[in-house]
């Protein structure tokens, strides 16, 4: 099972990771451009077209596939962890 969730989180990684860093990359620029007033070359606007997939008219859904990406690649990976496994019961002899 371990194995699968591998497998899964890996493609999931790959094919989530262009968009995160996206969102994340733009939404750390809109903020120094609006609130520092540092000059990147980029205006506010397209900052914030690429931000919320304005631009490629995904608007409506790139908030949505970013989110169920994280989701999926968070419970893969708590899955690979052996937090929620449960503990071998020790046979203590009394």
């Amino acid at each position: 099972m371990k194995r699968v969730f591998r497998k899964y989180h890996r493609v999931l990684a790959i094919v989530v990771c262009f968009p995160l860093a996206l969102t994340v990359l733009t939404g750390m620029a809109t903020t120094l451009v609006e609130e520092w007033s540092v000059n990147l070359g980029f205006s506010r606007r397209l900052l914030l077209q690429l931000h919320t997939g304005e631009i490629f008219h995904l608007e409506g859904i790139y908030p949505l596939l970013n989110g169920l990406g994280l989701v999926g690649l968070l419970i893969t990976g708590l899955s690979m962890t052996r937090l929620f496994h449960a503990k071998p019961q020790s046979t203590s002899k009394e």
